[in-house]
């Protein structure tokens, strides 16, 4: 009996403590064994020990020296930058953005291309990604994962586009021609999902277990974070807010996947998303090319963009309050180019609302996350899976 328990045991101790030691080299950048064993609560012995296996696994590096009393300066480590890469890429209909970084997380190479004038898929991420590599000056082979940030639906249990009005040339079977293409595993992610995983990650939502994500910009998306976990639903169709039902508005039918395009504009769509707030500024004199150019205008107008606020954020406030007497998070973000545009006064009014037409009152913010947040989101879901395949499972 206690030969089956006992074997593997000093290897799993070495695991978590090698874990916990690059985690916390990555937190707190360069530290001495002697600190190491300090923050760990290992022995001057085992630290050392930790510290020479990580050097010789490539992990660690010596970077330097800590001055201190009486003999020779202490050896100061840090994790080493190169010993992984990951690349994450936003793409949209119009233009794909791809970003490569160490395994420290320090974004070291980032191209962006059009997409108005291509049908090959694979050629445009092909392309996006090499030169991000090459511009951050890594080999292919060290890039471990890379994660693309589409609008639509990925299939939870394919990992498939299943579904994407924006991107007609996605289609099943891509994601199986990427991987051949580039030779590293590939995952797909929902853009306004990844913006929630920035959001958690280095955003307004650090700390918060339970928060939603609700995205106003050309379209309209929602991501739910239920206790720390993204919630993505059997098909992947949760958080495809456009499609809720409105009062006042008409619901189409036959918007489902088959449906033309012309079908495809939801309920909640309608009343807003771009198309809505344009038409919003327009009854209040603020016009723009993009719905965010209008919101800008409104909110450097002053006093005179009140009205255009108060009427979007009731608008906005009908899917903020569906979505939180379903779910009651604590935290409401508001993320997109219009959200960012109005600021805390257009949050501010949703706040007001919300509170006045239902029983809930979350606090609702704007994003902290100020650029590029699909990005930043597929940067560190790659960045989680691949510190766990290179620092070593804690759970083996």
């Amino acid at each position: 009996m206690a030969a089956t328990r006992l074997p593997g045991t000093p290897r799993l101790l070495r695991a978590l403590n090698d874990r916990a030691a690059l985690e916390l080299l990555l937190a707190r950048g360069p530290l001495t064994r002697a600190q190491l064993g300090e923050l760990t609560g290992l022995s001057k012995v085992t630290a050392s020990q930790l510290v020479e296996r990580l050097e010789e696994r490539g992990l660690v590096r010596r970077v330097g020296e800590q001055a201190g009393g009486r003999g020779p300066n202490a050896q100061l480590y840090a994790v080493t930058p190169g010993s992984a890469h990951v690349i994450g890429v936003d793409v949209g209909p119009e233009r794909v953005v791809a970003a490569c970084a160490d395994i420290t997380g320090a974004i070291i190479g980032q191209v962006e291309q059009s997409t108005r004038d291509t049908d090959d898929p694979v050629g445009v991420v092909h392309r996006a990604v090499v030169q991000a590599a090459t511009e951050a000056g890594a080999e292919m082979s060290s890039v471990r994962r890379v994660v693309l940030g589409t609008p639509g639906l990925v299939d939870p249990g394919t990992g498939e586009i299943s579904f994407a009005w924006d991107l007609p040339r996605w289609h099943r079977g891509l994601l199986d021609d990427l991987r051949r293409d580039l030779s590293t595993p590939v995952v797909f992610g929902n853009d306004v999902n990844l913006a929630a995983v920035a959001e958690s990650s280095i955003g307004a939502a650090v700390g918060v277990t339970d928060f939603v994500l609700i995205w106003i910009g050309r379209g309209v998306g929602l991501a739910s974070v239920i206790d720390g976990r993204l919630h993505q639903g059997s098909t992947g169709a949760a958080g495809e807010i456009g499609y809720l039902p409105v009062a006042g508005a008409e619901v189409p039918r036959n918007s489902g996947k088959r449906a033309t395009k012309g079908a495809m504009r939801g309920a909640f769509q309608s009343v807003a998303g771009g198309e809505a707030v344009k038409a919003i500024g327009k009854k209040y004199g603020f016009r723009g090319t993009e719905a965010a150019d209008v919101a800008h205008a409104a909110v450097a107008a002053g006093e005179a963009g009140e009205p255009f606020l108060d009427e979007l954020a009731n608008q906005l406030a009908l899917g903020v309050a569906a979505t939180c007497v379903v779910l009651d998070p604590p935290l409401v973000v508001l993320a997109g180019e219009v959200s960012q545009a109005g600021g805390a006064s257009l949050a501010e009014r949703v706040e007001r609302e919300v509170a006045a037409i239902t029983l809930v009152s979350p606090k609702v913010v704007i994003t902290e996350v100020a650029s590029e947040p699909v990005l930043h989101g597929a940067l560190h879901t790659a960045l989680d899976a691949v510190r766990d395949e290179v620092f070593g499972s804690t759970t083996a």
